[in-house]
Parts: structure tokens; sequence; C-alpha cells
């Protein structure tokens, strides 16, 4: 690498660890950077999954006023996220790109429309179990975990917009609040790069340099993320989460069809 493309692989790095803390996407930054620097699909894929683990856990640790009381579900939760991010990573090896790019913004898609009708949805499901006295488990059941772990899957296989794909269905299926809810998505990314990154350093090729690069950049932004994310309001950190989702529906619609 020159010198400028490794300071933007840097700036890079900041910026994807800044938004994945936030709302998540930050491979939709670092990805397209790495590939400008002339690094393969598969090598560029495997050293950001290793970069970005310093920012994953930067950001958990800025988070951690909002992972009060919430041990026994994440622990749970990150039983789904590592068996699902290990399985990604193997698809990685063995998949054509092609396969995960054609239904990846499909689910993108729908988890933007869960994420917007989220407080809507929410009412009523609490209405309906007021009805029945019945009451939200807190961890979501069998349903939530088979969808985090399916979220991990695609997680373990390239990152992009998981945590969009997290908060949809942790927004739907636990009663809380959204920060609280981010806050575990942080540690749910932190498992499933951690694992993926652990495959890949036995069986795939790391650009050094890149990765990092772009763990220092992630590591600060993951600081810098979680000071503004805690910050914002729920309608706020909604329309973040939207913007953000919209942002990579069009980027992998351009790189899968431009």
């Amino acid at each position: 690498m020159t010198s400028w493309e490794m300071l933007a692989v840097f700036v890079a790095g900041i910026s994807a660890g800044t938004i994945n803390t936030i709302v998540g996407s930050g491979t939709l930054i670092t990805f397209p950077v790495l590939l400008a620097t002339g690094l393969p699909p598969v090598t560029a894929t495997v050293s950001n999954a290793l970069g970005l683990i310093p920012g994953s856990i930067s950001g958990a640790i800025g988070y951690r006023a909002e992972l009060t009381g919430q041990r026994r579900r994440v622990l749970r939760l990150s039983v789904a996220a590592l068996i699902g991010g290990l399985a990604g990573a193997g698809l990685l090896l063995t998949l054509p790109s092609t396969a995960f790019e054609t239904i990846v913004p499909v689910l993108v898609t729908v988890a933007l429309v869960l994420v917007i009708l989220q407080p809507r949805l929410a009412r009523s499901v609490q209405a309906r179990r007021a009805r029945k006295g019945t009451s939200a488990r807190p961890n979501g059941g069998p349903l939530l975990f088979t969808g985090l772990l399916l979220a991990s899957v695609y997680g373990g296989y390239f990152t992009a917009a998981q945590g969009i794909i997290y908060l949809s269905l942790m927004g739907m299926l636990l009663d809380d609040t959204l920060q609280r809810l981010n806050a575990v998505k942080n540690i749910l990314a932190a498992v499933v790069n951690t694992v993926a990154a652990l495959f890949f350093l036995f069986v795939a090729e790391f650009d050094w340099t890149a990765v990092v690069l772009i763990a220092v950049g992630s590591a600060i932004g993951g600081q810098l993320g979680a000071k503004a994310g805690r910050k914002l309001p729920p309608a706020a950190l909604r329309g973040l989460v939207v913007a953000v989702g919209v942002v990579a529906i069009v980027q992998l619609l351009v790189r899968r069809y431009g």
C-alpha cells in the first residue's frame, strides 16, 4: 500500500468503528476501500473481519452501562452468534459471492421495514400479551435465537448490515429500550467477527497492514460511536438505522447489478 492508501484504510476503519457501534454496516465503508487498494475480495473480507474486532469490543465497552442486567440474555444470544458466524465463515470459502449478494438486499429491506414499524408492532404485541395475561420472554425465545443464528450466518459471510438485522429482530421480540438492544447488538457483532476471523486465520490469507490499520481505526471509532449513539433518542436512532440501511441497500444493489 502507498501512504495515501494506508491513510484511507485507517480513516475508513475509524468511520466503520463509529457507524458499527451506533447502527452497523461499517463494512460498507471499509470493504470498498480495501478493494480500491488492490486486495482480492476474499482477502479484503477476511482482513476486514479481523480488523473490526477491536472496534466491536471498543463499542461494547462504551455501551457497558446499557448492558447491566443483560448477562443471561447476552450469553444465550451469543451462542447463536457464535454458531452462525462460524457457519458463515465456512460459506465464504465454499459459495460464490453472488449467492448471498442476491438475497442480502431483500433481507436488509425487510429488516428496515421492521425497524420502522417496530414501535407500532411492539405496542400490538404488548396489547395481545395483556389480553392473554402473558409477558415477553426475557431472551426472546426460540424464534429470536433462530433469527439471530441465521443473521449471524450472513454476518460471518460478509457482515454488512448485520447490525440492522439484529436490531430489527430484537426490537420485535424483546420488550426493552433500543439503546439496551443496541448494546447487545455490539456484543453479538464482536462474537461473529471474532469467530469468523479465528476460522479465517487457519484457511485464508490476510493483508496484515490492512488488519492493523482497520483495527486501530475501528477501536477509536468504537469509542466515538458509543459516545454519540448513547445520546441519541430512540426516534433519532431509529431514523439513523433506516438511513444507513437505505445506503446499504443501494450499495449492495450497485455492487450486484452495476
